[in-house]
């Protein structure tokens, strides 16, 4: 059982990385986070001679353990915008800084069968640094985050990741009492800002490393 299961997941996430390199991402394939950690460690990163580096919100790249593996560097410039140690107002200010660093990393909420990333977010410093600003950028992405279409996609985003999120982050919207998004109009609302990354421009500055694993929301 657990080879067909092993099998199929392969099958899955190999034809999604053809069609993520069809849309000029540059792609890799990892069996866990241990290996995803390894590739970027030793593939990615020493090509790029990135000098600056910095993060969005993703329970999946937290789970490589880069997060801990790369925060304190003396090598790298590092803008950690979610140091909990630091006042808000100004983690603010350093996720904007962030958005000018040689390397970014963060998860995606959903990615289609046809290989489109889709994502939402609250502040919008995530999909921005996805869109433009850091000169790479690494997404990470558990074999969960696959939807078959953009209306999946979306749908899986509304109705299964930002409830999760929202109720990770205690923030008082009705999707934490439901389970399921109600459009809700308060200050804690954290779905307020959409991109769908249709391709990488230019070629290769958006890494995707598909991880055969289920992970983050």
């Amino acid at each position: 059982m657990k080879k067909s299961i092993d099998n199929y997941w392969q099958k899955r996430l190999a034809d999604l990385g053809s069609a993520l390199e069809g849309n000029n991402f540059e792609v890799y394939q990892a069996a866990n986070t241990e290996e995803a950690k390894r590739i970027t460690l030793e593939e990615i990163m020493p090509p790029l001679k990135a000098q600056s580096v910095s993060w969005g919100g993703s329970a999946t790249f937290i789970a490589t353990g880069l997060y801990h593996a790369l925060k304190d560097s003396t090598d790298l410039t590092v803008i950690d915008g979610y140091n909990k140690k630091i006042p808000r107002e100004e983690l603010l200010e350093w996720r904007r800084q962030a958005l000018l660093v040689d390397l970014y990393f963060t998860g995606t909420n959903a990615i289609t069968e046809d290989g489109i990333l889709v994502n939402l977010d609250m502040f919008g410093n995530r999909i921005s640094a996805i869109t433009f600003g850091p000169r790479h950028v690494v997404i990470f992405a558990g074999r969960n985050k696959i939807a078959t279409d953009l209306d999946d996609a979306m749908f899986r985003v509304k109705n299964y990741a930002a409830p999760i999120n929202a109720m990770r982050l205690d923030m008082k919207t009705p999707c934490t009492k439901t389970s399921y998004c109600e459009e809700c109009k308060g200050t804690n609302r954290i779905c307020n800002s959409w991109s769908i990354t249709e391709k990488s421009f230019p070629k290769g500055r958006i890494k995707v490393v598909l991880i055969n694993e289920d992970l983050g929301f």
